[in-house]
């Protein structure tokens, strides 16, 4: 049943197509056409009328969904399905490991990857069959240690609303996104880990300073698979809605962003309105990040790139949305901005079960303006 809201004047209001869905998650978005295609060495035309360059780094993955740079310019992955994380420095990736215990299906698996500062541990995001845990590896720039339990209790074995995705901040503390596991009440319990943004030190304790004296960040959220920071600090996340919104919020400690009782705007004082709203059929948002002054959020079922503008004039938050690669690659579910800040790296998501496969599929690519 729907806890859909009206949309108040605060959010920009993406309606592309009025049809609402049945569900933004990945499940009900399963049999939608993808109509991927490879665009390695070429351009593709976006809707302004730029060119958004792409190369192709690397094809034949298998539902790609951690991903982060490392120092010497090598790309981590991982696969959601697999377990496995692969480095890549070339057009053939090479296995490091298959992480023990991963219960994959749905929306579980492996899922999000960050480093520590120094870049001497590996974190990885992972469901088993009764819950959601964060281990670390360390790391000698060749090859990876066993996995060391930090973190482990976080609801999961629903299969879905699992979240997954870890960020280093720039105050060198871990951030991390859950779902709600299939229990919308628990978003709203801050005594709960489901449907919230989590916030620890890289060994895997609470932050000092959270608002909850825990690891709770912020609350209400319903699914969330992207977290990025802006060049002034900002923390922000995309989240899925259910029946009509998407969301796009710029996170505060302590606020609450209205799941179940809300979906988008209008919940009143008491939560947190987004800074733009999606109609469930344009987005379905997964991975975040900052670049060239534009947050960049890739879309699953609406098989964009969603690039936020942000402003500098104080007036507006953020300003109109501009779609990019719309149909071109199919799913889209991680985007990173490149360590040398010249561009981004996107992976496809139509090898997950959800997509229609072209030939190559899944990729990880290279994006520059």
């Amino acid at each position: 049943m729907s806890r859909t809201r009206a949309v108040g004047p605060s959010a920009v209001v993406l309606t592309l197509a009025l049809t609402l869905s049945a569900c933004s998650d990945d499940v009900e978005a399963a049999n939608e056409p993808s109509d991927a295609v490879a665009t390695a060495d070429a351009a593709v035309e976006v809707g302004d009328g730029d060119a958004l360059r792409s190369v192709e780094v690397v094809d034949g993955l298998v539902s790609p969904w951690g991903l982060v740079q490392l120092a010497d310019g090598a790309i981590l992955v991982g696969e959601r399905d697999t377990a496995r994380i692969l480095r890549v420095d070339g057009r053939t990736p090479v296995p490091l490991a298959t992480l023990p215990g991963v219960s994959a299906g749905g929306e579980a698996g492996l899922l999000g990857l960050a480093t520590t500062p120094e870049q001497d541990r590996v974190l990885a995001y992972y469901s088993t069959e009764d819950d959601n845990r964060i281990v670390a590896m360390t790391w000698d720039g060749a090859a990876l240690g066993e996995p060391e339990v930090l973190v482990s209790g976080i609801p999961g074995g629903a299969g879905y609303h699992q979240g997954g995705r870890l960020l280093l901040g720039p105050d060198d503390l871990l951030y991390v996104s859950t779902g709600d596991n299939g229990s919308p009440d628990e978003a709203q319990d801050p005594d709960s880990l489901s449907g919230k943004i989590l916030r620890f030190t890289t060994d895997g304790e609470p932050a000092p300073g959270n608002p909850f004296d825990s690891a709770v960040y912020s609350l209400g959220h319903r699914n969330i698979e992207g977290l990025a920071f802006d060049d002034r600090g900002r923390l922000w996340a995309s989240e899925f809605g259910q029946d009509t919104w998407d969301e796009l919020n710029l996170i505060e400690a302590g606020a609450n962003y209205g799941w179940p009782a809300v979906e988008g705007s209008g919940g009143g004082a008491d939560y947190t309105d987004p800074a733009v709203v999606w109609r469930t059929e344009d987005a379905s948002p997964a991975g975040l990040t900052f670049w060239d002054g534009s947050l960049w959020m890739a879309a699953l079922r609406g098989r964009t790139l969603w690039e936020v503008p942000l402003t500098a004039d104080g007036t507006e938050v953020v300003g109109e949305p501009v779609a990019h690669l719309s149909g071109e690659l199919g799913r889209l579910r991680t985007v990173a901005t490149t360590l040398d800040g010249d561009g981004l790296l996107l992976t496809t998501s139509n090898t997950d079960g959800r997509g229609d496969p072209a030939d190559g599929d899944d990729r990880l690519l290279r994006l520059g303006r």
